[in-house]
């Protein structure tokens, strides 16, 4: 079974309810072929548009384009895109294999048609073994299963999945993140995904875009986000990350002079950011901190002295909350077998290499 690879493209989409501005302006491309993540907080817009992709709201402004043609006021069932739904929505009183053929039942499709492709579907899934099965009788990951075999049986030229592995528990997620990433590149479909959970996008998506508060905050690859985010709240969202608000003094040939509010003033040696003076918030993520008890500052970091205030071992890493001044900065440091881990109250140095410092606009 191989789908089609519909490009989707949001262009200038806004929708308020009353006074409350649900999407604002909203422009996204989205590539034939490509998973791509719709991340954010509650609230901020990503249901909202998988459910006006699918055709179940509707937007006051702009185009909704799929494979170029404006689809804006055609109903659900004529735009030929499949949604799985955060609950399943299975019928219980149906068999598995009922299930997935209700969509083709529904177009009359021929009898032989509904079988070959009913079939084809459940073994994709994994699931032809357990065609006459109710959905109470299978797991949770099996009733996704189920969910996906009867949304792609229709042939759709998008797939949408909301919130689809919130249901899971965490060792079952992550099986069927992989799941769902294999399925999706055999069937080549171009899929859409609705989700709050940053690692789950990172992991799967081959681009996302992050919206707050109805507004699209950046789109890129989970790398780009992570190491480049355009403001302090992707820096926050996507990752753990660490924020230092101050004012950019002045560039010298020394580096970049920069005044930490709660802390002083720093000088970062070199940056491959062009930056004017100005407010911004220093942004870098706590695995790239090195922390050491004392030794040579070299001077191609930037330096910082602390207080360790508190600990949590993680397994493959030691997390460390480090008081600079008014702040408390997070600092990762990879475990070994052996290795004595800093205590509180130790004063200890932070060095940061300046190519992962970001300076986001306040």
């Amino acid at each position: 079974m191989h789908l089609n690879k519909a490009s989707l493209e949001a262009d200038q989409i806004s929708l308020s309810y009353g006074d409350v501005n649900v999407l604002n302006n909203i422009t996204i491309k989205i590539e034939p072929g490509e998973f791509f993540a719709l991340l954010g907080p509650s609230g901020s817009g990503k249901s909202t548009l998988l459910r006006l992709i699918a055709g179940f709201n509707q937007h006051q402004k702009g185009r909704l384009l799929v494979d170029g043609q404006d689809i804006t006021g055609v109903p659900p069932h004529l735009r030929n895109i499949g949604m799985v739904f955060q609950n399943y929505a299975l019928w219980p009183h149906m068999s598995v294999w009922d299930n997935v053929a209700f969509g083709l039942v529904e177009r009359r499709e021929s009898k032989e048609q509904i079988k070959k492709k009913v079939g084809a579907a459940l073994e994709l899934v994994g699931l032809d073994k357990f065609a006459d099965r109710k959905p109470n009788q299978l797991s949770g990951g099996q009733q996704q299963r189920v969910a996906l075999a009867r949304t792609i049986v229709i042939e759709p030229k998008l797939l949408l999945l909301d919130e689809p592995l919130s249901n899971l528990d965490k060792n079952l997620r992550v099986q069927m993140r992989d799941e769902l990433k294999n399925l999706q590149k055999e069937l080549g479909v171009t899929t859409i995904f609705v989700t709050h959970d940053q690692e789950e996008a990172m992991t799967t998506a081959d681009r996302m875009a992050v919206l707050d508060k109805g507004i699209l905050q950046q789109v890129g690859s989970a790398d780009t986000l992570f190491d480049y985010p355009v403001n302090k709240f992707v820096a926050g969202f996507v990752g753990t990350t660490n924020l230092l608000d101050g004012q950019l003094t002045q560039l010298n040939t020394d580096g970049i002079h920069f005044s930490i509010n709660g802390v002083g003033n720093i000088i970062i040696p070199q940056s491959n950011e062009s930056v004017a003076p100005g407010p911004y918030a220093l942004s870098f993520r706590p695995h790239v901190v090195h922390l050491q008890a004392s030794g040579d500052q070299s001077p191609d970091k930037v330096w910082f002295s602390g207080v360790i205030e508190g600990s949590e071992f993680l397994g493959e890493s030691s997390r460390y909350r480090v008081k600079v001044g008014e702040h408390v900065i997070i600092a990762n440091q990879t475990h070994f077998a052996g290795l004595s881990r800093f205590s509180n109250g130790l004063n200890v140095q932070l060095g940061i290499d300046p190519s992962q410092i970001r300076f986001l606009n306040q």
